[in-house]
């Protein structure tokens, strides 16, 4: 199979969807692999170490020449006219979020899987767990940085200082981006409040994160109360392939004290607070709406690609090796590949997917035959 890796091109992307070891690997299996010249360079990868690992280096229509096109950001408007029927593509799509793209990838029947749909019988999204990780932590360092003074922020330290209360960081939502957030929050010495609507979980978190957590029933009286009290506020909720809530409402956010900051992780899809209303870059990060600073940055990983490009491809490694060696067959041998399947033959398969956007799903055995 000729395998393709085209270098990212959304504002400040800068993590790329193989490394040398996957690219070795993808040789030895005897598959061609095309790097687009440097793909890999933001994330301090060279041409050089590519070619030395199989890879051949071309432009970007050449690296979308492959039959199964790997990339970590879904494509922009600029890259549909290399979509073509029979192409396989393995990225983070968030299509419930993206009514355009899903209807070109319908348009011109590729088959698209999104890391972020990948899913194991026990529930775990094993492709989003580990920038879920790298997001959770950035989501409290950029609270912080935009916490201070000079960033327009109230002035408050996370940690408070002997005599001087800690900040309030509130976070909504207790999987991974939530449970990693609080970790280091915790770490920094802030008072950490984690809603969710799951009971066990927040009792798993009450005993892992011992100290200064309060751990609260995910409901809107919550909420309301919770936020109104918050310094930072982080978006961590999640439901796979679908678009998410809006859990916070504009009048939540606007009884934030002045110079408070949001973080919406979750903003890639949709986001769950009212007031995000259109995803930021990483070169114009924020604005400012009830005298509250919102971020909401869709790839925050980018920012620290060394870290995020290792992170990822050492979880999607097997299944770009399985796809590479069986194709379609892979996806009918592993349930967790096939939950990844957005669209195929111009079809959506993701129910998620569908119902965001008020369209049809079929099933994803009706849709292969």
């Amino acid at each position: 199979m000729i395998v393709g890796v085209p270098k990212e091109i959304l504002d400040s992307e800068n993590r790329v969807a193989a490394t040398p070891a996957v690219v070795r690997e993808l040789c030895k299996h005897g598959h061609q692999v095309l790097v687009e010249t440097g793909a890999g360079l933001g994330s301090g990868i060279t041409d050089q170490e590519y070619a030395a690992a199989g890879a051949e280096i071309t432009d970007a229509a050449g690296a979308w020449t492959g039959d199964l096109i790997l990339k970590v950001k879904e494509p922009l408007p600029r890259e549909y006219v290399y979509f073509q029927p029979g192409k396989m593509l393995f990225t983070y799509l968030h299509l419930a979020a993206a009514a355009e793209l899903t209807q070109e990838l319908m348009r011109t029947g590729m088959l698209a899987i999104g890391y972020e749909t990948v899913q194991l019988s026990n529930g775990l999204l094993p492709l989003l767990v580990p920038m879920s990780e790298v997001a959770g932590r950035m989501a409290v360092q950029i609270g912080a940085r935009y916490l201070e003074k000079a960033e327009g922020g109230c002035g408050v330290l996370l940690g408070g200082v002997p005599g001087v209360p800690p900040a309030e960081v509130v976070i909504i939502g207790g999987g991974a981006v939530g449970s990693n957030a609080a970790r280091i929050a915790l770490g920094l010495g802030a008072h950490v409040s984690i809603l969710d609507r799951n009971v066990a979980r927040l009792r798993y978190l009450t005993e892992v994160f011992p100290g200064n957590l309060t751990t609260i029933m995910s409901n809107t009286y919550n909420i309301e109360r919770a936020v109104a009290d918050a310094d930072l506020l982080i978006g961590a909720v999640l439901i796979p392939g679908a678009r998410t809530p809006r859990l916070v409402d504009e009048h939540m956010v606007a009884s934030m004290k002045p110079g408070s900051v949001i973080v919406d992780v979750a903003v890639d899809q949709g986001g769950c607070i009212e007031t995000i209303d259109h995803v930021t870059t990483h070169s114009d990060p924020i604005y400012i709406k009830h005298q509250v600073i919102h971020y909401a940055v869709g790839n925050m990983p980018g920012a620290v690609p060394r870290t995020a490009t290792f992170a990822l491809t050492n979880a999607t490694h097997p299944y770009v090796m399985a796809l590479a060696d069986r194709g379609i067959a892979a996806i009918k041998a592993d349930p967790a590949l096939a939950k990844g399947v957005n669209t195929i033959n111009g079809a959506i398969v993701c129910q998620g997917v569908a119902d965001a956007h008020n369209l049809p799903c079929m099933p994803l055995e009706e849709a292969l035959k």
